[in-house]
C-alpha cells in the first residue's frame, strides 16, 4: 500500500504587497474616518458604498491584453454559463479607485439621483503594482464628489472642505496648504507652443512638467528641449523642442507671484491669446473670488501653478493638499512630508457610460498618509486605552464577574471578565498589560466575604514600579479596597484620573 503523502502546511505569511493591522491602527483609523464624515456630513454631502469588485469595462482604465490581461488591477474573468470550456466570461476587478465606481453608479442610477449628486464614500482599493518601502498594494482612500454641475462654486466648496477635514482631524492651520491649479491654462499653454494637435507631443510635456517638484526650473527646461544628466550620471533624452517652444512652459510654472492678482497677470502673458488658457485663468479668478468670501485665505488655499499632478486625467481645476511641516527621513535628513490628498475637476468620466458630458468634480484624502502624518506630529496616542479587565479568582462565581462587567458596561465603561485559564493570578495582570488595560478589579473570597472589591489602577502601578523601593510598592498606594457597591463610582474616578 502506498504511503500516503502529508500535504504540506501553509506558510503563516503576509502576501507580497500588503499587510495586516491590528487594534491600535484599525481604531485610529475609525476614529479619523469618522470625523472626516463629519466634516463632509456638515457639509452636505451624503454617504455611499459602492461594491468592491467592479466589471473591466466599467472600470475603463484598464483591458485585457494577451501577455498580461488587466496590468495593474487584480482581476480574472468570469465562466460563461451557458459555454464553460469557452473564453466569453466578463472580466472582472477588485476597484483601484473611488472613482470609477461613482461614474458607473451615477450613469446607472442618474434618473433616481438628486441632479447636483454630492457623495462620499471610504474603503479599501487594490492596485496590483509592485510594492515598495510604505507603498502596498491594499490602502485605504476617503473621497467626496460632486456630480452634475460646472459651477466653479463645486470645485471651491470642495477645497475649503478639505481644509476644513485637515483641521478637524488634527493638522492645524500653517502646517499645511491646500493649491489650486487648472488644467485648462496649461492646454491653453500648449496651444501657445503649437503642440495643441499633437497628442503625443502634449502627452510627453505633460510627463515633462510632472517632475517639475524633483527637478526644478532648469532640469524642466533641459528635459523640455535636448535632455539632462540624472544623478546617477545617466542622460535622460528630452522632448526636442526648441528654446523658444519651452519657454511658454516655464513661464507657466514659475507664473506664481506674492498675490493672487499678479499671479493671474503672468498666466495671461503665459497663454497668451488661447481662448482655453483664458478660460481657465477665468475659472481660478472665479475660484479665488469665492474662497475670500468664505473667509480662506492664502494661508489655506491658494492658487499656485506649479501643482501640475493629474492634469493628464482632470479636464478644469485641479488641487492638493500638502503638509508644510519637516519632519526626518531615514537617513536623518529633514524634509517636508508632501502630499496627504488631492483632486480636481474630471467632466469626461461619466461620458464614457451615457455618451453626455456630465461635470463632476472631486477629492481624495490618503487615508493611511494622513495617519502617518499625525502620529509624526504627537497628535495620536501611541497607546490608546484598553479595558478594564475584571479577574476571575473563583471560576465557580464566573456569575458574580460578569454582573461587575455589565454594571461597568451599561455605564459606558469598556470592560471585560478574563476569559483564559485563571489559575495564575499573575498571567491575568500580564494579560491586561499586554491590553493596555487602565485598571484591575479583583474579588476573591474574602472580598465576597466582606462585601468588598479590590480596584488597582494599573497606569498609576506602572509608574511607581519604575523608581519605588521594594517597601513603597508593597504599601501598594495604587490599589484600592472599596465596597462592592462603588465599583462603578470608582473605576470612573480613576479614569478621570488618568486622563
Amino acid at each position: 500500500m502506498a504511503k500516503i503523502k502529508k500535504q504540506p502546511r501553509p506558510k503563516a505569511v503576509t502576501p507580497k504587497g500588503f499587510r495586516d493591522y491590528f487594534g491600535e491602527e484599525v481604531t485610529q483609523r475609525s476614529e479619523m474616518l469618522r470625523a472626516i464624515a463629519g466634516v463632509y456630513h456638515h457639509y452636505g454631502f451624503e454617504a455611499l458604498e459602492s461594491a468592491a469588485v467592479e466589471t473591466v469595462e466599467a472600470l475603463g482604465k484598464f483591458l485585457p491584453d494577451v501577455e498580461r490581461p488587466n496590468a495593474g488591477v487584480f482581476a480574472w474573468q468570469e465562466v460563461d454559463e451557458h459555454d464553460p470550456d469557452s473564453n466569453k466570461g466578463d472580466w472582472m476587478a477588485l476597484r483601484y479607485d473611488l472613482t470609477a465606481p461613482l461614474a458607473r453608479v451615477y450613469a446607472q442610477h442618474r434618473n433616481d439621483l438628486p441632479s447636483p449628486y454630492r457623495r462620499y464614500a471610504m474603503g479599501p482599493v487594490w492596485r496590483n503594482e509592485k510594492p515598495g518601502p510604505g507603498r502596498y498594494r491594499q490602502f485605504y482612500q476617503c473621497d467626496a464628489d460632486t456630480v452634475g454641475t460646472a459651477s466653479m462654486a463645486a470645485d471651491a466648496e470642495i477645497c475649503m472642505m478639505l481644509s476644513d477635514t485637515l483641521e478637524t482631524v488634527g493638522i492645524p492651520r500653517g502646517d499645511y496648504l491646500v493649491r489650486v491649479n487648472n488644467r485648462k491654462v496649461m492646454n491653453g499653454v500648449l496651444e501657445v507652443m503649437g503642440l495643441g494637435d499633437d497628442p503625443l507631443a502634449r502627452d510627453n510635456v505633460l510627463r515633462t512638467i510632472d517632475k517639475f517638484d524633483k527637478v526644478g526650473e532648469a532640469g524642466v527646461r533641459e528635459l523640455l528641449t535636448k535632455g539632462r544628466l540624472d544623478a546617477s550620471g545617466a542622460y535622460i533624452d528630452g522632448v526636442g523642442l526648441s528654446a523658444d517652444q519651452a519657454e511658454p512652459v516655464i513661464a507657466f510654472l514659475t507664473s506664481k507671484a506674492d498675490t493672487a492678482a499678479r499671479t493671474f497677470e503672468n498666466l495671461r502673458t503665459a497663454v497668451g491669446a488661447s481662448k482655453v488658457g483664458a478660460e481657465g485663468i477665468g475659472e481660478l479668478e472665479q475660484i479665488a473670488d469665492l474662497m475670500a468670501a468664505g473667509g480662506y485665505g492664502s494661508d489655506r488655499i491658494e492658487i499656485d501653478p506649479s501643482i501640475v499632478r493629474g492634469l493628464g486625467y482632470y479636464t478644469g481645476p485641479v488641487y492638493e493638499a500638502e503638509l508644510t511641516f519637516e519632519i526626518f527621513d531615514d537617513k536623518g535628513r529633514k524634509r517636508q512630508f508632501g502630499s496627504v490628498a488631492g483632486g480636481g475637476r474630471y467632466d469626461d468620466l461619466v461620458k464614457r457610460f451615457t455618451g453626455q458630458e456630465v461635470p463632476a468634480t472631486g477629492m481624495s484624502i490618503g487615508v493611511d498618509r494622513l495617519l502617518a502624518a499625525l502620529r509624526e506630529k504627537g497628535r495620536l496616542s501611541a497607546t490608546p486605552t484598553g479595558p478594564v479587565v475584571v479577574t476571575v479568582m473563583d471560576k465557580a462565581r464566573m456569575a458574580d464577574y460578569q454582573t461587575m462587567v455589565a454594571e461597568l458596561r451599561n455605564a459606558g465603561i469598556r470592560s471585560e471578565v478574563y476569559l483564559g485559564n485563571p489559575k495564575n493570578f499573575g498571567n491575568q495582570l500580564k494579560y491586561a498589560d499586554k491590553r493596555n488595560s487602565p485598571i484591575a478589579v479583583i474579588e476573591g473570597g474574602d472580598e465576597k466575604e466582606n462585601g468588598v472589591i479590590q480596584i488597582k489602577d494599573l497606569i498609576l502601578g506602572a509608574k511607581i514600579a519604575e523608581s519605588a523601593t521594594l517597601e513603597e510598592w508593597k504599601e501598594r498606594p495604587s490599589q484600592f479596597e472599596v465596597p462592592r457597591g462603588e465599583l462603578v463610582a470608582k473605576v470612573r474616578e480613576i479614569l478621570e484620573s488618568q486622563g
